[in-house]
């Protein structure tokens, strides 16, 4: 098959990050020996910079599309770049179509939701069959911006977001997803068929050294991003309150100046900003506890962390519950804390500290290897049935 896969946000190992979904994806298709081609943006999502890509390499084509910038992951300016995004992403797509050949399969991530309706047209013009791969549940998330009274009123000004959607999920030949709990979802909206297939995080042969005494420390460890879905106050907190903890924060984003405020420059609070997959690797190793800091009103399922953090022996503490809490909860690998409650979180850490987490099993749920060989057999499936 021609297989292209269309998704704005991931990191790229180019950009010297490990492989996330998408990269792993499109190496798996090109194992199994078809052509493909991913597209994303020329606009680094995490860093809110361009891109700047050292030599890539890589079993298939990497297309990068012109993208706007914005600053903030809540903005009008992020939803006009998202639609600008998506008109030069059509742009392109059909002049490679028609210079280069048409493709069998898309698979377009879902968000961005305006990308959706460009695949849709690439399958009208072309007949390539359309999978909607939803990575958040979009309009959804947007609710937990309205104070919990209001929330029903967000409805209203939302429809063109959750008519998208719909046009997504009932244009689609066939809607995957990072969880069981988008399969309603997807269905509600006029699906036709979910598949899930977690996040697969790729786990090398030799899992590294770790620190020896790691174990029996508060070492607390959050590598993402800092935008308004996560909340480390409780860890801070709970650091602050506890003499033998610590904390040790990578990435950055929109919270940044609010966190370290209320670290207020404790020195067993330490931001590192952006690290190299190296410098990161070594930071996760270092650690005993990773902390998953999203709540429920973000409607995320299994995020990128929980598979991250295992490959490094990392415990974890979550104020995540649904999947994420339950497959932790499955392998003795992590405890639940309300989000923003300090003592909650503590109790938590000292919790998942005694436990004994069967890594081995958890990883091979999330073995990315597995997953997307499994994504393209099922994509195969779909590609060599009528219309």
């Amino acid at each position: 098959m021609t297989v292209w896969i269309e998704n704005p946000f991931d990191n790229l190992p180019a950009e010297g990050f490990r492989p996330q979904r998408y990269w792993l994806m499109a190496e798996a298709f090109a194992r199994a020996g078809h052509d493909v081609t991913l597209w994303t943006s020329d606009f680094s999502h995490a860093k809110k910079a361009p891109r700047t890509l050292s030599k890539v390499e890589a079993p298939f084509r990497l297309m990068l599309v012109k993208t706007p910038p914005y600053s903030g992951n809540v903005s009008f300016r992020r939803i006009a770049s998202h639609r600008a995004y998506a008109a030069n992403w059509l742009a392109d797509a059909r002049a490679e179509a028609r210079e280069s050949g048409k493709p069998d399969v898309i698979v377009v991530s879902m968000p961005p939701l305006s990308t959706a309706d460009a695949a849709l047209a690439m399958k009208r013009e072309f007949g390539a069959k359309i999978v909607v791969d939803v990575m958040d549940a979009w309009p959804e998330t947007f609710y937990r911006l309205l104070p919990k009274p209001l929330r029903f009123l967000g409805a209203i000004p939302l429809l063109p977001l959750h008519a998208a959607a719909s046009r997504a999920y009932r244009g689609a030949d066939l809607v995957t997803g990072v969880c069981d709990a988008y399969e309603k979802i997807a269905f509600s909206c006029g699906a036709r068929s979910y598949a899930r297939f977690y996040h697969g995080v790729s786990i090398p042969a030799e899992r590294g050294a770790r620190a020896t005494d790691r174990e029996s420390r508060l070492s607390f460890v959050y590598a993402g991003n800092f935008g308004r879905g996560y909340d480390l106050s409780a860890a801070i907190k709970a650091v602050l309150e506890n003499e033998e903890a610590t904390l040790d924060i990578a990435g950055a984003g929109e919270r940044e100046a609010e966190w370290r405020a209320l670290a207020a420059h404790s020195p067993r609070i330490r931001f590192h900003g952006y690290l190299s997959r190296d410098e990161l690797d070594k930071l996760l190793d270092s650690a005993s506890i990773g902390v998953i800091p999203l709540s429920d009103d973000t409607f995320v399922g299994l995020p990128y962390k929980l598979g991250d953090y295992a490959v490094h022996n990392l415990r974890m503490v979550t104020s995540l519950r649904g999947e994420c809490a339950a497959i932790l909860e499955k392998h003795s690998a992590g405890a639940i804390y309300d989000a923003k409650d300090p003592s909650s979180f503590m109790a938590a850490a000292k919790k998942v500290q005694a436990s004994t987490p069967d890594f081995d099993s958890l990883l091979s749920e999330l073995d990315a290897e597995k997953i997307y060989a499994a994504y393209v057999d099922r994509i195969s499936a779909l590609a060599n049935t009528r219309q």
